[in-house]
């Protein structure tokens, strides 16, 4: 039985708009691959404008904090310019013209087995795949399995899905459970767990059942109480084990590692099929979206592209998030590209706004109640309006995850978020500044 956690809200999932749809496949005539695909420094190219590429080829690598980048796409480098990206942000990004063959590049083999390989040598082939977090952290795959070598005794595969709206992993479990299992075995022969859980919320029998009978004894499947937000790291980590991650803290500090349902795949892409991560499960929905959809889109796929195949809009959006309603990025423009972390583009319709005019905090508290990370929002949103760098760090500003649940509950309707996210930024800018002295 899962246990539960601190604070959490209950939105409308809205997950009956994609739930029956089946994953897709995308190829769209463009793809803007941006240089920066996960937490770290930026890739450098490695291809020139006008060169042939393959799919799998790796076009973009980088030292230190880094995961490389392949082509999603064959056909040419027509352009290594700044486009935009999901933050908003101009990036570096390299531009493929698709000649429509999806040639794979000869370097990609499979493999049958992975017995006798070392963690090591797996982590390595983890690596050269360029995979990230693909439940949006983007942090290196391969990194993360190197620092839980000998401190991890369970891992935790997350497959709570709990952001509304949002489907792409509950058709993948659905589809393709043998290539989450594959890559769970690939985790278990690396970091050597004594438990692995995989942590489904209840609101997807089907996905469930599906796990369940593609399941050997890899690993327990763990249905989970609906509550937002579940499928965060700590979170899940608190409803399955009672353990709680320290202020600050990482997961390995409770001996724990959380692996997305999609990382997972695509560690079995890699290491079985010799396929890097080049493609991702994107869901295309909202009430403003005509055919609400689950798509396979390439890496670097524009969202007007993926809007157009969904249908188009059936009426002006009121605001778009690359990812969901809850803890999404809004968008300006459909010119920005998909990356690796991003499983969706939910769509607005003028139904959904809710704002409030000249919003002012009423110090109900009820941000309190449901911030599963203990903060106080109220104090902490006061304390980033003034400026205040030395509160923002009392009150643990930094183990905010973003969740939303506050800003939700906010009856003042006050963008909570957003002003924690700009807190965050300050004490960050503050922190670096200091430790150049």
């Amino acid at each position: 039985m899962a246990h539960s956690f601190f604070g959490g809200v209950h939105p409308k999932g809205y997950k009956e708009l994609t739930r029956e749809a089946p994953i897709q496949p995308l190829e769209p005539k463009i793809v803007s691959i941006a240089m920066s695909q996960h937490i770290g420094a930026p890739c450098q190219p490695l291809v020139s404008v006008g060169e042939r590429v393959l799919v799998g080829q790796k076009i973009a690598d980088g030292q230190g904090l880094c995961a490389p980048i392949h082509a999603s796409v064959s056909g040419t480098v027509v352009a290594i310019e700044k486009r935009y990206y999901p933050s908003g942000w101009l990036m570096p990004s390299i531009v493929i013209e698709s000649d429509g063959r999806n040639t794979l590049h000869p370097g990609i083999q499979k493999r049958t087995s992975i017995e006798g390989l070392t963690a090591e040598e797996l982590i390595a082939i983890i690596r050269e795949a360029g995979i990230t977090g693909m439940g949006g952290a983007g942090f290196p795959t391969s990194v993360k399995l190197s620092s839980g070598l000998g401190k991890v005794d369970t891992v935790l595969i997350n497959g709570a899905e709990c952001e509304p709206y949002i489907t792409s992993d509950d058709r993948l479990m659905r589809e393709t459970p043998e290539r989450i299992i594959g890559g769970i075995r690939v985790v278990q022969q690396i970091l050597k767990p004594k438990r692995t859980v995989i942590g489904v919320e209840k609101n997807k029998p089907e996905a469930i059942e599906s796990m369940r009978k593609a399941l050997k004894k890899e690993a327990e499947l763990l249905p989970l109480k609906v509550r937002y937000p579940q499928g965060a790291e700590k979170q899940l980590i608190q409803a399955v084990t009672k353990r709680r991650v320290p202020p600050g803290g990482l997961p390995a500090a409770v001996g724990c590692a959380v692996f997305n349902v999609a990382t997972c795949a695509a560690i079995y892409d890699a290491v079985f099929d010799g396929m890097p991560l080049v493609r991702r499960a994107v869901t295309v929905t909202g009430k403003a979206i005509k055919n609400p959809s689950n798509f396979s889109a390439p890496i670097g796929t524009l969202f007007e592209d993926l809007v157009e195949a969904a249908g188009g809009f059936v009426s002006d959006p009121y605001k778009i998030f690359v990812g969901g309603p809850m803890m999404g990025i809004a968008q300006h423009t459909l010119e920005t590209s998909t990356i690796k972390g991003n499983n969706a583009l939910t769509c607005l319709s003028v139904a959904d706004k809710h704002e409030v005019d000249n919003p002012h905090c009423i110090r109900c508290g009820k941000c309190v109640d449901v911030c599963p990370m203990r903060l106080m929002p109220t104090m902490l949103y006061k304390a980033q309006t003034k400026g205040d760098l030395e509160q923002l760090e009392k009150g643990n500003l930094l183990d905010c995850i973003e969740c939303g649940s506050c800003a939700y509950t906010c009856p003042a309707g006050i963008e909570l978020v957003h002003s924690f996210r700009t807190g965050k930024k300050l004490l960050r800018d503050a922190q670096a500044k200091e430790a150049k002295k």
